[in-house]
């Protein structure tokens, strides 16, 4: 069993702020996250639900969630059914490497990407780029 004390005004307080104004609010709280982000945390554990990220260019980025223990190509499906039946290999890197290096050019060229095969487990915060076959 799970508890979570959350205010509600303090949940109608962050809603008016910018990102960056919450995120300063909540720290000089003493609070690493807002109530709803950790009612979503805790649902998402309960549930086994984990999220990866899709990259279809340059500027676009998707969330998408899964069961824990999904192999690649299942977690492709999500997206398009094509991207499972097809499925080639992933491209993957974890959102920290892909943040710390700027991009995906870079993370490439430092080693951090790394191509994966059918029976990979995406593991949460994966960023993905599928390869597949029409």
């Amino acid at each position: 069993e799970v508890i979570l004390p959350i205010c509600a005004k303090l949940e109608e307080d962050l809603v008016e702020f910018s990102p960056e104004e919450a995120e300063g609010y909540l720290k000089e709280l003493g609070l690493k996250e807002s109530g709803l982000n950790a009612v979503i945390g805790e649902a998402y554990k309960l549930l086994s639900l984990q999220t990866f990220f899709s990259t279809t260019g340059a500027k676009e980025v998707r969330a998408w969630t899964i069961e824990i223990g999904t192999k690649a190509p299942q977690a492709g499906g999500v997206i398009h059914t094509d991207f499972e039946k097809g499925f080639i290999k992933a491209e993957v890197v974890s959102y920290d490497n892909l943040m710390s290096c700027g991009n995906e050019q870079t993370a490439r060229e430092q080693g951090k990407m790394r191509q994966e095969g059918k029976d990979y487990v995406v593991k949460d915060g994966d960023v993905i780029r599928f390869k597949f076959a029409t």
